[in-house]
């Protein structure tokens, strides 16, 4: 490797990580906001929150790369631009695109690494970060019993605490109103309730089980004699009991991290890689035409024929004739309740086809749903890896020409781009997944317009142009302004002679 290639790849491979760590820290942030307000205030340790971020993080990684070879390239490129060393590299004979042929083959290496992540390591990263968030989301909150609310999430209770003390750990309590009533009979109501003068609250197993040590209080319930639980008053029987000491065990099982089968969650497409993408695709693609192909003979069945033609005209008869005038002046002599229930019977078929067409057209819709959304993320699996080069396409131009480093320009036009290409990529995907254009078409859209202006700006970066001077514009505009002046002075001339 020769020193000008050392030089380059050195100044790129070092904000290319840094801008890296950053964006996917950016996406990190950006992606726990949305389930933020899920994850807070549940019982879970902080092992599986670590999980769920590292999961998370290795999920942002195929979107960060793009961003982050642009803006790295933008910034290496601005910087050498901007202290001259591109100058003095172009003195000694030397392209700009022999300059940039190092940092290419870095983002060639970024292109075919972009391909293996996304299509080994994101699937594994979204099944395990999604399983996992899917648990913590399904997961109740921290017991939490506050004064004066009633507290329904223990399964077949309702808990009212007029007071808690703070010593010890909230331990105590006074003046309890416990609704006890089965969790198998959601019509019984409140069938037993219990009201203590005051009491302790204590977990015990590890906070399997939840202890109520009540004081002084009464047990009021009601029993039904018969299995009816909308029984009359008067085969119900009241009963009150009074209590110094009553202990009430419940069991914490609904409460915590439950841990679902990640197999449930395979079926969906972000879950598998290219070759089950495309399987999937071609199954359903299969099976969309053949319910397509096979809707015309299915809806015969819907359809009832008085007659067939082809049985009523002789072979040897002409196609046109008097016999077929005077088979239509005959009219069929029926009786009027004949005649409605013909009609009827004609409303009701044709109700029966319009239900079929409907419901095979929603069925259709769906199936050719489903076929472009695997189709369109086999596809993506590839689109993503080469926005990678794509990215560097306009990113190292771009920097040679605007000849600024650092975090100001590069990082605005880095955002302008990566919104540009997010559009794109949306719009793209939009069309296709709604079946208004090919799918292939869909998913490299955003690139192939990029590509063709990271070919512009590559051009214009060879031939040393200035397109983001602002002189160039201000002698452009000052050659347009005395052209009209020189225009506006020869028409008052004319006018004078």
């Amino acid at each position: 490797m020769k020193k000008i290639d050392k030089l380059v790849l050195r100044s790129f491979l070092g904000p290319f990580v840094l801008t890296l760590c950053i964006v996917v820290f950016i996406f990190l942030m950006r992606l726990i906001s949305q389930y933020l307000n899920e994850l807070v205030g549940k019982d879970i340790d902080l092992l599986n929150y670590a999980k769920l971020l590292v999961f998370f993080s290795l999920i942002t990684v195929p979107v960060a790369l793009p961003l982050a070879v642009l803006l790295s390239s933008l910034m290496t490129f601005g910087n050498l631009g901007e202290y001259f060393e591109l100058t003095a590299i172009k003195s000694a004979g030397i392209s700009t695109w022999r300059a940039m042929r190092s940092v290419m083959v870095m983002v060639g290496m970024i292109t075919i690494f972009s391909f293996w992540y996304n299509n080994e390591v994101a699937p594994w990263a979204n099944l395990k970060g999604y399983s996992l968030l899917y648990d913590i989301k399904t997961a109740k909150a921290t017991l939490n019993i506050k004064e004066g609310i009633f507290y329904n999430d223990l399964p077949g209770y309702n808990i009212k605490v007029d007071k808690k003390f703070p010593v010890p750990n909230d331990r105590s309590l006074k003046g309890l109103v416990i609704y006890r009533h089965p969790t198998n009979d959601y019509n019984a109501g409140n069938r037993e309730v219990i009201l203590a003068d005051s009491g302790l609250m204590y977990t015990i197993n590890e906070n399997s089980y939840l202890i109520f040590e009540l004081f002084r209080g009464n047990q009021y319930s009601e029993t039904a004699q018969t299995g009816n639980s909308f029984a009359s008053n008067d085969n119900r029987q009241f009963t009150r009991s009074y209590f110094d000491h009553y202990k009430m065990v419940v069991s914490l099982e609904s409460f915590g991290l439950k841990r679902t089968d990640e197999n449930q969650f395979q079926y969906h497409e972000y879950m598998k890689n290219a070759r089950e993408l495309r399987k999937v695709a071609d199954s359903l693609k299969k099976e969309y035409k053949k319910t397509k192909d096979g809707l015309f003979s299915q809806s015969k069945q819907y359809f009832s024929y008085a007659f067939r033609v082809e049985n009523l005209i002789p072979k040897t008869a002409p196609k046109y004739g008097k016999w077929v005038d005077s088979l239509l002046k005959k009219k069929a002599v029926k009786l009027p309740s004949e005649k409605e229930q013909v009609i009827a019977t004609a409303l009701n078929q044709a109700q029966n086809i319009k239900t079929y067409e409907q419901s095979n057209k929603t069925y259709i819709a769906e199936k050719g749903k489903a076929w472009y959304r695997y189709d369109l993320e086999m596809h993506h699996k590839y689109t993503q890896a080469v926005s990678c080069f794509v990215m560097f396409l306009l990113g190292a131009p771009l920097g040679a020409i605007i000849k600024k480093g650092g975090f100001g320009i590069p990082v605005l036009v880095s955002v302008l781009f990566f919104i540009l290409s997010y559009v794109l990529t949306l719009q793209g995907d939009k069309w296709a997944k709604d079946g208004l254009v090919w799918v292939p078409f869909g998913a490299w859209f955003s690139n192939t317009l990029l590509i063709f202006v990271g070919i512009y700006f590559a051009d214009r970066a060879l031939k040393d142009s200035r397109i983001f001077d602002k002189d160039i514009y201000i002698i452009w505009w000052e050659r347009i302004r005395a052209k009209w002046e020189q225009r506006a002075l020869l028409k008052k001339k004319l006018a004078k002679a």
